[in-house]
C-alpha cells in the first residue's frame, strides 16, 4: 500500500480510528506532539505489526531490502494492518532529511482504512526482498558499512538494541 500522489499514509493496527489527535510517542525524541505520516519512499518500511524490529536499506543500484528477526516472522505473516490516507497538505515533512511527515493539529483520514494482512505479499508485489535472519546486527552492520540509505525501526525490540545507541535514519 502506497499513498497517491497528494497523499502521505499511516499505518496502524486499530481499524477503529475517526480522529487523530498530536501527542508525543512513547518512543519519542522530540518532546512536540505529532501525528506522524509516510510518504511512498518510506510507507514500505512500516508493512509490519507496530512492535517489530526491522532494518529496511535501499539505495542508488541497490534493491530495496527489509530484514526482520526469525522469531518475528510469524508476527507479519498474521498481522492485519489498517492504512489510513490523509491529505499531504495537512503535514509538514520531519527532519533534515525528512523520513516522515508530522502535524501539528488534529487530523481526519480522507476515508475509512484499508485493511491490509498479507505483509509478506505486499512486499513481494513490490519487488522487495524480506530477509529473515536470527539476528539483525551483522546485516545492519553491513548496511551502515554500505552506506546505503536505511532505517531502523524498533530496534530496542531486538537482539541488538543492548549494544548501544545505533542511528536509526541514514
Amino acid at each position: 500500500m502506497l499513498p497517491a500522489p497528494g497523499e502521505v499514509l499511516h499505518f496502524s493496527e486499530d481499524p477503529h480510528i475517526v480522529r487523530f489527535e498530536p501527542h508525543v510517542a512513547a518512543t519519542a525524541q522530540q518532546p512536540e506532539a505529532y501525528v506522524w505520516a509516510v510518504d511512498a519512499l518510506n510507507a514500505p518500511c512500516y508493512w509490519f505489526p507496530r512492535q517489530c524490529p526491522r532494518v529496511c536499506a535501499w539505495g542508488e543500484g541497490a534493491p530495496r531490502v527489509h530484514a526482520i528477526e526469525a522469531r518475528w516472522l510469524e508476527a507479519v505473516q498474521t498481522t492485519r494492518l489498517h492504512v489510513y490516507r490523509f491529505d499531504a497538505v495537512d503535514f509538514e515533512p520531519f527532519g533534515e532529511r525528512p523520513h516522515a511527515h508530522v502535524a501539528t493539529r488534529p487530523v481526519v483520514p480522507l476515508g475509512p482504512p484499508v485493511a491490509v494482512d498479507d505483509l509478506v505479499g505486499m512486499h513481494e508485489r513490490h519487488g522487495i526482498e524480506l530477509l529473515v535472519l536470527p539476528d539483525l546486527e551483522t546485516h545492519f552492520s553491513d548496511v551502515r558499512a554500505r552506506g546505503l540509505e536505511f532505517s531502523g525501526i524498533r530496534l530496542g525490540n531486538s537482539g541488538i538494541g543492548p549494544l548501544g545507541p545505533f542511528p536509526t535514519r541514514r
